[in-house]
């Protein structure tokens, strides 16, 4: 079993608290973000939709690197999500390192 990283660990807690939306049609539908994360294998459509939103939020965008969405998560077909507390967003851009990369 491979080691957790901080990063993953946080978006887990997000997960578990009910501070995330998956998915574009519900990111439509927030008020808000404070972090999107876009997966290493989302359509050019989805990462252009994640920069809408990241742009729109005036938050950071995140693509990973090391793992889908979907591991990250545990939710089948996930490609972009966004994370709806300050904390956390912080917490996994702070400990993103080698997991994600910075999308412009």
């Amino acid at each position: 079993m491979t080691e957790k990283t901080k990063s993953a660990t946080f978006i887990g807690f997000a997960v578990r608290s009910g501070n995330y939306r998956i998915g574009g049609n519900s990111l439509a539908t927030i008020k808000g973000a404070y972090l999107i994360i876009v997966c290493k294998s989302a359509s050019e459509n989805t990462v252009k939709l994640a920069k809408k939103y990241s742009s729109k939020f005036h938050c950071p965008l995140l693509k990973t690197v090391t793992n889908t969405l979907e591991e990250l998560t545990f939710k089948s077909n996930a490609k972009v999500m966004a994370i709806l507390d300050r904390s956390l967003a912080k917490a996994i851009t702070e400990n993103a390192k080698e997991d994600f990369i910075s999308e412009v």
